[in-house]
């Protein structure tokens, strides 16, 4: 029987038109769709890890050694060595030896500032360390200078984009599927930022090309919902049914890696190319065709990756990380490119795949053994363009595509916290570093990514180090006899000449890259970025701020790495979409203890020696700052006060693309909530709104068959659902009913039929659109 025979409720009748969607009617009491087009048909298709064999190279011998000969991944790729190959060792040799030569040389002056010059063990132990942090500043440095040659000169000879890709439109054969996979973030955001880039890609006339794909992984009920009419918004909106799909997987293995190998499996085999999106991507019409032709140009190449720009934020925080991204990013990323040519980074977002040997080679098996470097792999983009080279397929940077954008974290905290899931894949992947058939460039990307973490404990453990030699020279009386049978003793010698002008030197080699890059601005146009005046200015206060915070950053980092030593997992939370705040109660919470430390640390070396207090009070006295810095710099007034005086400027500020600003007026519209068109419903209008309800029901396809003492245990959940309403459901008791929609359709009919029964959700309106 009909219970509403006066009307029906209908979708869009552009989708139903469209894709040939039934219109949605209260059959049985519950709105139902047929036909919903939440996905393309299925073409499955093989993708297996292989196994990553003994890791450790002493222990590969005889059967072992076999063994892992037959399971080696094939080299099927069409550039396996490149024109670029032997260009490529010249300048990566050269870089090593000039950062060994720079090394050596440092370490020997530092010899000469110590004492008793580095005889002690004391003084060889932090020899030790220095050597290894001033290597890691000193790659930087090179890198930085190389990056600043190529983009004075116009360019690299070598570089992706140079050769010219074929003009007109794109192949019909190259099908692109632009996936983005998200997990309980903003859906307004993840929405507006899809809605852009699908936009843009229009107005070139390439969409025809090109399918999207939102991949959810989301276990959050609201979230859930709200994606789902997202979808369908976008679809209706955008005549897109039939082009825009979305499917959330039930099982959520291997995190984002999984998602993305769940859409190879289903529908990789269709597409030539897969782009993949983070859920604050946004890349112009023109950078996503680029990418296409840059690809259908190098038959060679597996991987392009885009130096997406950093946009959108109005916190200090952000906007300081936003304005150095946008100045001394193109100087690094161009200096690894020319490191690294095809045998580059991939950062697991805005970037272009060939998905047939991406299916083939690229699909990650859990590291073997126990303990926190084990198990699933965290970090897979570092991997996975290793894997796409060890197997013959380049993997480039285009440094010079313009049109890619994200998001960064609002905040010093934000950052952090995603820090920390970073430096436990890192120091993960560091134990590839010895695995079969792995290139030399890619083995030290998984130097570079540990060191990225392993530099913070270093650091702190030399000045530990440093501090405890002081307090040897001054509390103990000095071993002038440190040798048997010695005839002359050995005087301590100081001196302060050499340890300033090795100061010095270090300070060079840090600030050095960030002027070189001021400099470049200046060179292209820097009324973008307020005028040469306020880009000198928000350098020099960007260079103090990050002085200021690189201590905080060291405790914390310090932490992280022992966490994952010591195997203590931790959850992935999405960061925050938002220009999100950081309260004093959290500050004092995250940074209190180092507010004492170095409060502690500056009052003992103060009491040790007052002449080296000066030496130790940068880092002393930004830990007692830190909490006022992380509250100060999360907010969004200084941010805007800073914008107001065109400070910290980035040039998709003073000009705003058209996609940007498309992306964000939607982000604030959909966030907003205010019950209008763009509001975003949760789990209680997918139970009350019969639209939306009609929407979640065609989502999921039921059991045909489920076990009697399931069937009971819904039906418990049914009548608690009734009785107590929403509040008394946890998480995932709404997510058991989103995913059962017989049970879903049946709560929407009971309340709808006899609302008044049902007290506890008298109190809850459905969303308006399904009034």
């Amino acid at each position: 029987m009909e219970l509403y025979p006066a009307r029906r409720v209908r979708l869009a009748p552009a989708a139903a038109a469209a894709t040939a969607v039934a219109p949605v009617e209260a059959s049985g009491g519950a709105a139902r769709v047929d036909g919903l087009p939440l996905a393309p048909g299925l073409r499955r298709a093989a993708m297996l890890p292989h196994s990553w064999g003994v890791l450790n190279p002493l222990w590969r011998r005889g059967k072992a050694c076999a063994q892992e000969a037959q399971e080696r991944d094939t080299v099927d790729g069409s550039d396996p060595l490149g024109q670029w190959q032997h260009p490529g060792n010249l300048r990566r040799l050269s870089l090593l030896f000039m950062m060994l030569a720079q090394t050596a040389l440092a370490t020997q002056a530092m010899a000469r500032v110590l004492p008793y010059q580095g005889q002690p063990p004391l003084e060889i132990a932090a020899l030790v360390l220095f050597a290894l942090l001033f290597c890691w500043v000193s790659a930087g440095f090179w890198t930085a200078l190389a990056g600043f040659l190529v983009l004075w000169r116009g360019g690299d000879r070598f570089a992706v984009s140079r050769e010219a890709a074929r003009e007109g439109p794109l192949d019909a054969a190259a099908r692109t599927a632009i996936v983005m996979p998200i997990c309980n973030e903003d859906v307004a955001r993840v929405a507006a930022g899809l809605r852009a880039t699908h936009e843009s890609i229009r107005q070139t006339g390439e969409l025809a090309c090109f399918d999207f794909f939102i991949l959810s992984d989301s276990n959050d009920a609201n979230a859930c919902a709200a994606e789902l009419v997202a979808w369908e918004r976008l679809c209706r909106e955008l005549d897109g049914f039939g082009r825009i799909f979305y499917r959330r997987r039930r099982r959520r293995v291997k995190r984002k890696s999984g998602n993305i190998d769940d859409f190879c499996r289903r529908w990789g085999s269709a597409y030539r190319y897969m782009i993949v999106l983070d859920a604050d991507s946004i890349m112009r019409g023109d950078c996503v065709s680029a990418l296409v032709r840059l690809m259908e140009a190098h038959p060679g190449a597996g991987i392009i990756q885009t130096a997406p720009r950093a946009v959108g934020r109005e916190t200090l925080y952000a906007r300081i990380q936003q304005f150095a991204g946008a100045v001394y990013g193109p100087l690094f990323t161009a200096g690894l490119h020319y490191w690294q040519l095809g045998e580059s980074h991939y950062w697991g977002h805005n970037a272009i795949i060939r998905l047939a040997p991406f299916m083939a080679h690229c699909a990650l098996a859990p590291l073997p053994g126990r303990g926190g470097l084990s198990g699933e792999i965290l970090s897979h983009d570092f991997v996975e363009a290793a894997l796409m080279r060890r197997a013959g397929w380049a993997v480039w940077i285009a440094y010079d595509l313009d049109g890619s954008y994200e998001e960064l974290p609002p905040n010093l905290l934000d950052e952090l916290k995603r820090d920390r899931r970073w430096c436990h894949g890192n120091l993960m992947n560091f134990r590839l570093l010895a695995a079969r058939g792995m290139h030399a460039v890619h083995r030290a990307v998984f130097v570079t990514g540990a060191m990225a973490y392993l530099s913070a404990p270093l650091w702190f453990a030399f000045l530990l180090l440093s501090t405890v030699l002081l307090a040897q020279h001054t509390l103990v009386e000095p071993a002038y006899f440190t040798e048997p049978r010695q005839l002359f003793p050995t005087w301590p010698q100081w001196h302060p000449g050499r340890a300033l002008a090795l100061f010095s030197a270090t300070a060079t080699l840090l600030f050095l890259p960030k002027l070189l890059a001021a400099l470049l601005v200046c060179k292209n146009g820097a009324q973008t970025f307020g005028g040469r005046l306020r880009v000198v200015i928000s350098m020099l206060l960007e260079w103090l701020f990050s002085m200021l915070l690189a201590p905080v950053r060291m405790l914390f980092h310090t932490r992280f790495v022992l966490a994952a030593l010591l195997g203590w997992r931790q959850g992935w939370k999405s960061p925050p979409r938002q220009d999100a705040q950081t309260g004093w109660a959290e500050a004092l919470r995250q940074h209190g203890w180092q507010a004492l430390l170095g409060l502690g640390w500056g009052g003992l070396v103060g009491w040790l020696s007052p002449a080296f207090l000066p030496w130790l009070l940068p880092i002393a006295g930004a830990l007692v700052l830190a909490p006022l810095l992380s509250v100060w710099s999360s907010r969004v007034a200084p941010g805007r006060s800073a914008r107001a005086a065109r400070l910290f400027l980035i040039p998709e500020e003073v000009a705003p693309p058209a996609e940007l600003a498309a992306a964000f007026a939607d982000a604030d519209a959909g966030a907003a909530g205010d019950g209008g068109s763009h509001a975003l419903p949760g789990f209680v209008d997918a139970v009350r709104d019969p639209v939306i309800n009609a929407l979640a029901c065609a989502a999921v396809r039921p059991h045909p068959v489920l076990p009697a003492a399931t069937r009971a245990a819904r039906m418990r959940l049914l009548a608690r659902a009734l009785d107590a309403g929403p509040d008394a459901l946890c998480n995932d008791d709404r997510l058991a009913l989103l995913g059962d929609p017989l049970l879903l359709a049946r709560l929407h009919r009971e309340l709808r039929s006899e609302l008044r029964t049902w007290p506890a959700w008298a109190i809850y309106r459905a969303s308006p659109g399904g009034e």
